[in-house]
């Protein structure tokens, strides 16, 4: 894409990916990804911020090329050692005889360890470090678990820049480059998406990190995947609620169904609470897209599975989706199973002990020999009555007398 100024004498150096479909053998990527990398040029000394994944080192190196010899760059930050943003180090440092890499402590371990850079090519850094490079300064933030250990931001203090790497990052490959240049419905769907799909079981970390990112002053956010944000209010206060685990009156059913007994449940389920005022998000695991589930675990308040029991447990669709959710941590306090079965009804017992360690309180299960009768979609409604009084009235307990025509788990 070559190299783009996004302030001057600073440059977004990267790479765009719109053949990339998938992201850690998951994730789906609809519109590919892309791979930032910045070039900050000062009057004395030059650094580059990341660099790209596997694949996309000449093009890297040619948009590098189009400012400045490789003689002259004097550092290299490594912010996060993944290698779609730190596998073309060795490349770099080849070329670049003089440069120094700069990472944290622990960063610097895996560099050594991973990208097998000598010790003496690597400085390292930390919050009181500061990098002049004649008009600019670069500093920089301790950012562990966002989402790798090592993990730092750069900031560059004369322009309020922040290179947080994949912090505030969406997969994006599109043409966009910048905010302005999206629709912003559309681009905090990507963003929650890959927070969602990354940043979810790091909330903690990630509520220190915006702590410490009150005392800069931040015009600009350049984030490693997606589009730079140049008026960054907006992100910043999506990234306070989704870090914080604040909860929308929100259910996410995620169904898998044999021959039509789950889902004409799950369908009655989402029915119901709809008609409650919930905000449903419904999912058929043969065919949903894993990064939009993730997105809406984001402020999911409830999470209700939908499946047969299979060879005495639960369709393993339905397995992989609690999996998926015990990894991801979400903020959700309640879950629900409903399930139909030949034999015996094994899937509740099952997602239930899925789903253990999880904090996740189950509401209550109704499983159904065969085809769901009239009774049974009467539980059906009942379980969407306790499910919307717990996520919409301030967390209220729900009376007993629904509760009991429900079939308790664990």
């Amino acid at each position: 894409m070559g190299a783009l100024e996004i302030a001057p004498d600073v440059f977004s150096v990267g790479a765009k990916d719109l053949n990339r479909k998938i992201f850690d053998a998951l994730i789906p990527l609809p519109e590919g990804t892309s791979y930032n990398s910045y070039l900050v040029l000062g009057e004395q000394k030059n650094a580059l911020i990341d660099t790209v994944n596997p694949g996309f080192e000449k093009e890297l190196m040619l948009n590098v090329l189009e400012k400045i010899s490789f003689e002259k760059l004097d550092y290299l930050i490594m912010n996060h050692a993944e290698p779609d943003h730190a596998n073309a180090i060795p490349e770099i440092l080849e070329e670049a005889k003089n440069a120094k890499l700069l990472a944290s402590k622990m960063g610097a371990q895996v560099a050594k360890g991973y990208y097998e850079v000598p010790e003496d090519r690597i400085e390292i850094v930390d919050e009181t470090t500061r990098i002049p490079l004649g008009g600019k300064t670069l500093r920089f933030v301790d950012a562990p678990w966002l989402h790798w250990p090592e993990t730092m931001f750069t900031y560059l203090e004369e322009d309020a820049i922040l290179f947080p790497c994949d912090f505030f990052g969406q997969h994006i490959g599109t043409k966009e480059n910048f905010d302005y240049e999206m629709d912003w419905e559309r681009l905090e769907e990507y963003a929650k998406r890959y927070f969602g799909e990354i940043m979810l079981p790091f909330r903690s970390a990630g509520q220190k990190a915006l702590e410490k990112m009150k005392s800069l002053e931040i015009k600009t956010i350049a984030p490693s995947h997606g589009v730079i944000f140049t008026n960054p209010d907006k992100i910043l206060v999506r990234y306070s609620s989704w870090t914080s685990g604040k909860l929308a009156k929100h259910a996410l059913i995620a169904y898998v169904s044999m021959w039509g007994s789950s889902e004409i449940m799950a369908k009655e389920l989402e029915r119901k609470l709809r008609e409650k005022g919930v905000l449903v998000s419904s999912y058929n695991l043969q065919e949903a897209d894993l990064g939009e589930i993730a997105r809406d675990l984001v402020d999911s308040a409830c999470i209700v599975i939908a499946a047969p029991t299979f060879l005495g447990g639960v369709h393993p669709l339905a397995l992989n989706a609690a999996s998926l959710a015990k990894a991801l941590r979400p903020p959700a306090k309640y879950a629900a199973l409903v399930s139909s079965y030949g034999w015996g009804p094994m899937a509740g017992r099952t997602i239930t002990e899925a789903l253990k360690g999880t904090g996740i309180e189950m509401l209550g299960t109704v499983e159904v020999k065969a085809r769901p009768k009239k009774d049974d979609l009467e539980k059906i409604g009942a379980l969407a009555s306790i499910i919307a009084e717990k996520i919409g009235a301030n967390g209220s307990e729900q009376s007993p007398g629904l509760r009991s025509i429900i079939n308790p788990t664990g």
